[in-house]
């Protein structure tokens, strides 16, 4: 074995986003392409005598020869040691924990989340610091920075690991350890949650469905839930990760989780369903003919924390993104916390995290998760949510309906407009931006504006600031809607509508939602001319 040195030219378009760099698996493939932006990261990173490194991914195409690669570069580098999950397979909340276990310098998760996997599909790369977490943007911009005059890479010539076999080997001086990719978590979420009290639920008849979508939590599911609760054979669906996952597109709405859905609305059906998506990260609560919604989930988590064991000292506090509905506001406000409220991305709840300014988190992008560990954790959501139900006794439905009698109900929704021309969607923030400053005052439909922003953001423990985070419309009564562009699609641009009012009055919490947000909706389109500029007459997709 012997450490080259390969010489290269950049690639253009290496910034990484919110997620990491996210590209079709046909621009992974192109020589030098993967390459490149590692020895980006790892330049960045600088001398790694003696560190760890973490690395996995979601099973997706592409995942085992780009972790050899890695490998490979990783031990030309100086790394000592790579923690690597077996089959190359490890959860994005996964990873977060083992980085923290075992004190890693950090970690490379490759996964695209829940965008389609296959030959044809998408493809991603991101690297996690040390607390677990996604790299903040001064790691990402260091990162980009290296990849514009990226002229060589350093690699290993050493021949491909049996990434299934667990055990130890070396490459050049570097120990590659191929560890059980469920184990560590597996321990923390035991310490989180009463497993007893959940294996009684199942002994006693409680039937669930959980859908892995062919995605990289179906093992954990398996193995927790099946295996350590007791949770009937077969309880776990789709759960073999599949580099295309089954053809699934695995993000967990009630769209894309449909088999889950039909059989939750069933005449027999279980008394409890939950989906996560491609890494893992992301999760969908549904009771018997009922969604609860992710902003819905994080209040109702937040309300009755004290019925697992890991959380019964308390919240410090809640964070939510700021297009997650304001349901978590009000608990926090009941139990006298603070609600922080932050841009869309994981990496903004980390240093509040840290500081021990908050323990619970949530996105409306179906994200949960807590100060276990930095990145949102969809099968420690559904966990939380079998010792609440085990607790309680009472079915999903109920919950939730008696959480809206007590806090009100805020209904909430999500247009998503998909690969929407970017010139398109950008000329459309830009229109939407130079009218906001004549917006207060206005009346508009049966509502009157109280003010019109694009969300800027200033981190309250490093300083740190993010603009244009979304444009928010803020009605008088509290009412709103929020435009913004993701940066998670690889094609084009998904321009992302939020609709969000609020109803105290219980006899009108059983109103169907888009029902209930209608005049927002029509005023959404008044505002942006979402159907003329973009040229779609209704949403991709709505949840």
């Amino acid at each position: 074995m012997s450490i080259q040195t390969v010489a290269t030219t950049p690639f253009a378009g290496q910034r990484p986003g919110t997620s990491g760099l996210r590209k079709k698996v046909a621009i992974f493939r192109q020589a030098g392409y993967l390459e490149n932006f590692v020895q980006s990261v790892f330049d960045a990173l600088g001398d790694c005598a003696g560190k760890t490194l973490v690395l996995g991914g979601d099973g997706r195409f592409h995942n085992r020869p780009a972790i050899q690669t890695i490998l490979r570069m990783a031990a030309a580098h100086g790394f000592a040691r790579v923690l690597v999950g077996q089959g190359g397979i490890l959860s994005t909340p996964a990873v977060s924990c083992v980085i923290r276990k075992h004190a890693a310098l950090g970690g490379i998760v490759l996964s695209a989340s829940h965008n389609p996997g296959g030959p044809d599909g998408d493809f991603g790369i991101k690297y996690n610091i040390g607390n677990g977490g996604p790299a903040p943007e001064q790691v990402t911009e260091a990162i980009f920075q290296r990849t514009e005059s990226q002229h060589q890479y350093r690699i290993s010539d050493a021949p491909e690991l049996d990434l299934d076999a667990i055990g130890s080997t070396r490459i050049e001086a570097m120990q590659v350890e191929v560890i059980d990719s469920v184990a560590d978590y597996a321990d923390l979420m035991q310490s989180l949650f009463d497993f007893d009290a959940i294996r009684a639920l199942f002994v006693g008849g409680f039937r669930m469905c959980f859908d892995g979508m062919s995605a990289v939590s179906g093992p954990y599911a398996s193995a927790i839930l099946e295996g350590q609760l007791g949770a009937p054979a077969g309880t776990v669906i789709n759960g073999v990760p599949l580099e295309d996952f089954g053809g699934h597109h695995p993000d967990p709405n009630p769209v894309n989780a449909a088999q889950l859905i039909a059989r939750m609305a069933a005449p027999d059906a279980p008394d409890f369903g939950a989906a996560s998506d491609g890494d893992g990260d992301r999760n969908m609560i549904v009771g018997r003919r009922f969604d609860v919604t992710p902003s819905d989930s994080l209040a109702v988590l937040a309300a009755n924390v004290g019925v697992a064991p890991g959380y019964r000292a308390g919240l410090k506090g809640i964070d939510r993104s700021m297009p997650t509905s304001c349901a978590a506001d009000r608990v926090a406000e009941a139990l006298g916390i603070p609600c922080h409220e932050t841009p869309t991305g994981w990496k903004f709840f980390g240093t509040l995290l840290d500081a021990g300014m908050a323990t619970l988190c949530g996105e409306e992008s179906y994200g949960t998760g807590s100060d276990h560990v930095r990145e949102k954790d969809g099968l420690w959501a559904v966990l939380f949510w079998l010792n609440l139900l085990a607790v309680s006794g009472k079915p999903v439905q109920q919950i939730v309906s008696e959480h809206w009698a007590r806090f009100g109900r805020n209904y909430y929704s999500r247009h998503d407009y998909e690969a929407v021309d970017s010139a398109a969607a950008a000329a459309l923030m830009e229109a939407l931006r130079a009218s906001l400053p004549a917006l207060a005052g206005q009346r508009l439909g049966q509502y009157t504006v109280d003010f019109a922003d694009d969300f800027a953001y200033t981190d309250p423990v490093d300083g740190s600031v993010s603009r244009q985070q979304g444009v928010r419309v803020v009605m008088a009564d509290g009412a709103r809607i929020v435009f913004r562009l993701s940066g998670t699609g690889t094609e084009g641009a998904t321009l992302r509508v939020y609709f969000e009012r609020y109803e105290a009055d219980a006899a009108q919490h059983s109103i169907p939602t888009q029902q209930a947000l209608a005049g927002l909706i029509a005023i959404a389109e008044q505002l942006a001319g979402i159907s003329t500029r973009t040229g779609r007459s209704s949403p991709t997709v709505i949840t």
